[in-house]
């Protein structure tokens, strides 16, 4: 068990093995991650390998610093595309709402008259 904070949270942690770059090590993840974690540890060695195949970078150091940095990249640009489409759909949902007070609104003028 792990104590979080000053709130004294107590989380379950599972001790996983994970092979990257044919090493194995055991990492701790929550209770019922674990598939999570093995999936993400698999993504990430097939990533690895791939990478060194493509660059022909053998150092295991400089071949973890690049693809973390690409892996960071991603996730940037993730971000970038969440607040863009968050942007996007606040912008419809008020041209929507406007829409709709605009109809209530001709709606009960034509009614008053």
């Amino acid at each position: 068990m792990r104590f979080e904070g000053s709130s004294e949270t107590i989380m379950t942690t599972q001790a996983v093995e994970i092979r990257i770059l044919g090493k194995i090590m055991r990492v701790n993840c929550p209770a019922g991650q674990e598939q999570s974690l093995q999936e993400a540890a698999d993504d990430f060695d097939k990533r690895l390998h791939e990478l060194s195949a493509r660059t022909k970078v053998t150092n295991t150091e400089q071949l973890l610093t690049i693809a973390a940095l690409n892996v960071c990249y991603e996730l940037q640009t993730e971000k970038q595309n969440i607040a863009a489409d968050r942007n996007e759909m606040a912008q419809r949902m008020s041209l929507l709402q406007q829409t709709i007070e605009e109809a209530l609104l001709k709606h009960s003028v034509s009614k008053e008259a």
